[in-house]
């Protein structure tokens, strides 16, 4: 029986699902998403034109690279784990089921993979993300001069635990967001090759390949986009928003839900979905780069061995 899980053979150099392969992804996927969060950063308004034009006019071009550092180092961490530890999950979540579960369930595989992946990446970003959300909401009056004093700020005033409120709805922004991001793309690239092209994955050169993960990634980020969107409205304001004495997480995500409605969650989803189209395609792209360069297979699809 072919395994729609498995992976077709590296170049030698490299074995498959050694330490240095998870090694090759990890870096992968921190050179992902690292760069391309760090050069498109969506959370402060629903027009991104619009956006970039207010923070100039406000407080000048300052105002565009504010908060850089903790996005380029918080996002860079995250992919590595997000990456690193999704083909580690997915490599022995397939080994426990066994080739024929694997292959008959392997959108589950996929979604299980990923979930527990991002669980773990996330804690891994949390104390960037609170912090980047700080700095970029207080480009007038800025929060802090560096990362190194806006951290000993924040645990000054709010203790380490204040890095970490918003690890919850970051959850619930990044998991879903996560496990569509790789389901959508594992199962449009096998439909590509499956159904759209006229020859099997290893008939096509790198070149070619890397376009078909760009296409996949594309459509992905289109999914993403929707699924994520209220989670991360939500998460947007949590970091920047006053707590009454005792009043937990749950009752300020509740409040942020009645000021907004719902129609106000999902305010900005289409320039959010061109967006997030394409830095999550940018991002496959990335990943899959870098494994072609490392001498490794492209991402994706079923391959007949």
């Amino acid at each position: 029986m072919v395994s729609h899980v498995a992976i077709s053979t590296s170049k030698p150099g490299i074995p498959l699902f050694s330490p240095e392969f998870y090694a090759a992804c990890s870096v992968g996927g921190a050179l992902s998403c690292g760069l391309t969060h760090t050069l498109v950063d969506p959370k402060l308004y629903t027009s991104i034109v619009n956006g970039w034009s207010t923070i100039y006019r406000t407080v000048g071009a300052r105002g565009l690279t504010e908060g850089w550092g903790p996005t380029l180092i918080g996002y860079s961490m995250q992919g590595a784990c997000k990456f690193g530890f999704y083909e580690y999950f997915k490599k022995t979540f397939a080994d426990i089921a066994g080739p024929e579960l694997a292959n008959q369930y392997r959108t589950t595989l996929y979604l299980t993979a990923s979930a527990s992946a991002e669980v773990i990446a996330d804690v891994a970003l949390c104390p960037m993300e609170a912090l980047k959300v700080r700095m970029q909401t207080s480009v007038v009056t800025p929060f802090a001069t560096s990362a190194t004093a806006g951290f000993s700020r924040i645990i000054r005033e709010e203790g380490v635990a204040g890095l970490y409120k918003g690890l919850a709805p970051l959850w619930m922004r990044q998991v879903p967001y996560t496990m569509m991001k790789f389901a959508a793309f594992e199962k449009t690239v096998e439909a590509i090759y499956k159904y759209g092209l006229s020859k099997p994955k290893h008939e096509y050169n790198k070149l070619e390949q890397l376009g078909v993960t760009f296409a996949a990634g594309y459509w992905a980020g289109i999914f993403c986009a929707v699924v994520s969107h209220p989670a991360d409205t939500v998460v947007s304001k949590l970091n920047n928003i006053s707590r009454a004495p005792g009043e937990g997480t749950g009752a300020v995500i509740g409040r942020i839900l009645s000021d907004l409605g719902f129609k106000g969650v999902w305010r900005g989803l289409g320039a959010r979905i061109v967006m997030i189209g394409t830095l999550t395609a940018l991002q496959w792209f990335i990943y899959d780069t870098f494994k072609v360069y490392a001498g490794l297979p492209t991402s994706g699809a079923v391959e007949k061995r």
